[in-house]
């Protein structure tokens, strides 16, 4: 009894130390940009990065959501209005990375921006209702990707597009289950 919770311990702390291992060092040159950052796994993700010293560069829908996201942070975090249904904005939030970040280039984009209503019985729904949810959650994140994508380039950097379980199983009616099908092929086309 006892030498099997000797091995037990012994594994647990093999694997404790091969997930330690995992973790990457040496961050504090390494850009990211992150949408969606007002509230949300946007906002935690932002901190947290932030905390291990990474550059982030976080695109908010609000001021207030800047606002309160540069009083929990350090300097390091830099915030900017972003609106993903407007294409000139997404042009000119380009333009600033790309200012930030000059040849360096960007070594991570996270595309979390995204709304799940209006959600109702498709029959109840417009053609707009579903507009609305594929501008955000759809074609925003394409067009941030594909402005962002030679600073990626650049940076040999990643993209995370954040998705969903409705991504392969549609849970509800509405555009937020077709947004997220959409999400996980565009994702499979970048790769």
């Amino acid at each position: 009894m006892w030498l099997l919770l000797v091995v037990l311990l012994g594994l647990i702390f093999l694997y404790r130390r091969y997930r330690h291992g995992l973790i990457l060092e040496n961050l504090t040159d390494k850009y990211v940009f992150i949408t969606g950052c007002d509230s949300g796994f946007g906002n935690l993700l932002a901190k947290k990065l932030d905390k291990r010293g990474m550059r982030v560069l976080a695109a908010c829908l609000t001021d207030q959501g800047a606002k309160e996201l540069k009083k929990e942070t350090s300097t390091r975090l830099q915030t900017i209005l972003l609106d993903v249904t407007n294409s000139q904005n997404v042009s000119s939030a380009a333009d600033w990375v790309s200012d930030i970040v000059r040849d360096k280039g960007l070594w991570g984009l996270v595309n979390n921006a995204g709304i799940g209503t209006p959600i109702a019985v498709n029959e109840w729904l417009t053609k707009d209702d579903f507009a609305k949810v594929l501008n955000v959650n759809l074609l925003g994140l394409v067009d941030v990707t594909l402005k962002m994508l030679p600073m990626i380039r650049r940076a040999h950097g990643r993209i995370v597009n954040v998705a969903s379980i409705a991504g392969r199983v549609t849970i509800c009616s509405g555009g937020y289950c077709l947004s997220k099908y959409g999400v996980e092929s565009f994702s499979d086309s970048l790769r």
